[in-house]
């Protein structure tokens, strides 16, 4: 009986070592899911249960199998092919860890937590939900244009499907508020939504300066800046994103200091944050001789002008908008100049030009994307009398007609040209009505000596803060082409005083440029 005994014990240890080799495969199998396919698993992956729910493996990033699977398992049948698909590629998983590192530096450092409410803001696919979830936090959801059951539901991010003071973690991803074209919008959805206490973090790729981080932290007046760092972006297509996290705070107000006008005396009505006079010291020197021939010296220095969008990122503004002050015929500024050379980066500027001329007013009306104002930029409403120049070889204006002054009705006048009487408006007023803090401004000022006015009115009201950038042509006594060693008698102010001018805009934090 022995050679039968040894026999059952040879087959015996065949089998035992079979079963090893097949558990091995398995796991080997199993391994391979989890690290390279998510946990996700099928028929083709040997894959007969399902793990724990509490099971994780450490790698690039904690996965949480259970959490997964169950994602995958809800998809509905119409659609499940597609979305195992996606859920299974080599850039989904690299996705999803991606998100999934930065998830687990945010709950080490207390920003999320596994029992928060998360919402993930115009997710691209559910990459970052699916992360959320792999890292413990459940209760996970994201809103996109396209819906991605039950990663993602259909919505906008700045009309959130949500009932307010529902989340007590917000998240967008690198390319979200970036791409928005209602950025404070967006905000004001975040500071509905979010619960007090609760964080926001964003990821973005344009928040390069301390003007747009600045902007950036403008929209978000619901909450206060923790902290933000830059890291390198999901692929090499984005190197880098900078990453900010806020905290939402019940009843909280900002407060700013007050400006000052030309002069000196203070204004109690805004102030211009410090990273506007960094901008200012990077912008081209004042022009501190008087130039004998104005025009050769601006189309020389024009090539030297610093334009703000090319010193900063102006994304993050609600609108984009041009003022031209002054305007004449469209060619004038509006064609010529800020069309081509102004550099608006790929934004969509609306332009209002004010012009009193009733000669210029024709040609607007066929300009598309121009709001005309027919009236003088004054400090108040009232009727004005507008001298009409005719010099036939004035800046090549058609019909020979010149630049206008104005003066008040009853003012004593020493006008040689003809005369109007006009409707004057309070540029200042119209200005805090039609713009705001959360908009981009850009103005350029060619009001024949009325700047002397106008100027002071804009510090008075406080509108000047509203201004981003302003190109102003100071009028002064200069000498006159004509007449060599004479000045004109047109204007009063002297070379001296708009240099003062243009030298108390930028004390003040103005960033202004010299025009001619």
């Amino acid at each position: 009986m022995e050679p039968a005994t040894g026999k059952r014990s040879f087959l015996r240890k065949i089998l035992v070592r079979a079963l090893f080799i097949c558990v091995f495969i398995f796991l080997l199998r199993f391994a391979y899911v989890v690290t390279i396919r998510g946990g996700s698993c099928d028929a083709a992956d040997f894959c007969f249960f399902s793990a724990p729910e509490n099971l994780n493996f450490a790698g690039s990033g904690a996965v949480r199998i259970g959490a997964s699977s169950v994602v995958v398992d809800s998809v509905g049948s119409s659609s499940s092919s597609a979305l195992r698909d996606l859920w299974t590629s080599k850039e989904w998983r690299k996705s999803v860890d991606y998100y999934s590192a930065i998830f687990q530096d945010l709950i080490t450092e207390g920003y999320l937590s596994p029992q928060s409410k998360a919402l993930c803001i115009e997710t691209v696919s559910g990459q970052d939900v699916f992360a959320l979830k792999e890292v413990g936090v459940l209760d996970a959801i994201g809103i996109s244009k396209k819906k991605y059951p039950p990663l993602v539901v259909s919505g906008q991010a700045f009309r959130q499907p949500f009932e307010e003071n529902t989340f007590d973690f917000e998240f967008s991803g690198a390319g979200g508020l970036d791409r928005s074209v209602r950025p404070l919008d967006f905000a004001s959805e975040v500071a509905r939504t979010l619960k007090p206490e609760g964080f926001l973090v964003v990821h973005t790729a344009s928040v390069k300066d301390m003007y747009s981080f600045n902007t950036f932290l403008g929209l978000f007046n619901c909450c206060t800046l923790v902290r933000s760092r830059d890291f390198g972006g999901p692929d090499s297509s984005m190197p880098s994103i900078r990453e900010i996290v806020l905290k939402k705070e019940s009843g909280k107000i900002l407060s700013h200091g007050a400006p000052k006008k030309p002069g000196g005396t203070s204004v109690n009505k805004c102030s211009v944050p410090g990273y506007k006079h960094e901008l200012i010291r990077k912008a081209e020197p004042l022009i501190t001789e008087e130039p004998l021939k104005p025009w050769l010296t601006l189309k020389r220095n024009i090539k030297n002008v610093k334009y703000l969008p090319s010193m900063a990122d102006i994304s993050f503004k609600q609108r984009y908008v041009y003022v031209d002050v002054g305007a004449r015929s469209y060619g004038s500024s509006i064609g010529s100049w800020f069309k081509k050379q102004y550099p608006k980066q790929n934004k969509t500027f609306e332009i209002y030009a004010i012009e009193a001329d009733k000669s210029f007013h024709h040609e607007y009306k066929t300009r598309k994307g121009v709001t005309l104002l027919p009236y003088a930029a004054w400090v108040k409403n009232e009727s004005l009398f507008f001298e009409i120049n005719r010099d036939p070889g004035h800046k090549g204006e058609p019909g020979g007609r010149g630049m206008g002054r104005i003066q008040p009705v009853q003012s004593s006048t020493n006008f040689v040209g003809d005369i109007d009487k006009i409707r004057g408006f309070d540029f200042a007023h119209w200005l805090k009505n039609a713009v705001s803090e959360n908009d981009f401004v850009v103005m350029k000022m060619d009001v024949e000596g009325t700047e002397f006015h106008l100027i002071p009115r804009l510090f008075e009201t406080g509108a000047i803060c509203l201004i981003d950038e302003i190109f102003l042509e100071c009028h002064y006594n200069r000498w006159q082409r004509c007449c060599p060693g004479e000045r004109t008698s047109k204007y009063q102010k002297t070379y001296s005083q708009c240099l003062e001018l243009f030298t108390s805009l930028r004390e003040s934090g103005v960033l202004v440029h010299q025009w001619w």
